[in-house]
């Protein structure tokens, strides 16, 4: 209970207690990293470190995290392998990607 509790306290678990596999910091309106690789039924939390609001939207609409403002965080678990492309609906220029092996 003690590491759960350290790795918790470190930002390493999620609020639902599930492991965070991967963080993806938003800042100068770029997604970064741009592309993050990990396991099925692995979490990826998204940070927006930038002043303006950002969202993290597939492609094929599959996932949303609606609009983050400065600070907000959002996770997804991604529970299928594949190559999941996702880009900010409010700039589009702004593009990532999640590979699930």
């Amino acid at each position: 209970m003690k590491i759960l509790s350290s790795l918790a306290m470190a930002g390493v678990l999620a609020s639902t207690g599930q492991p965070v596999a991967a963080t993806v910091h938003v800042r100068n309106f770029a997604f970064s990293p741009a592309t993050v690789t990990v396991r099925a039924g692995d979490r990826v939390t998204f940070v927006n470190d930038d002043d303006e609001a950002h969202t993290v939207t597939a492609v094929d609409k599959s996932f949303d995290s609606q609009g983050l403002d400065a600070g907000d965080t959002w996770s997804h678990t991604f529970d299928e392998p594949g190559t999941y492309p996702y880009f900010c609906a409010l700039h589009p220029y702004m593009r990532g990607e999640v590979i699930v092996k």
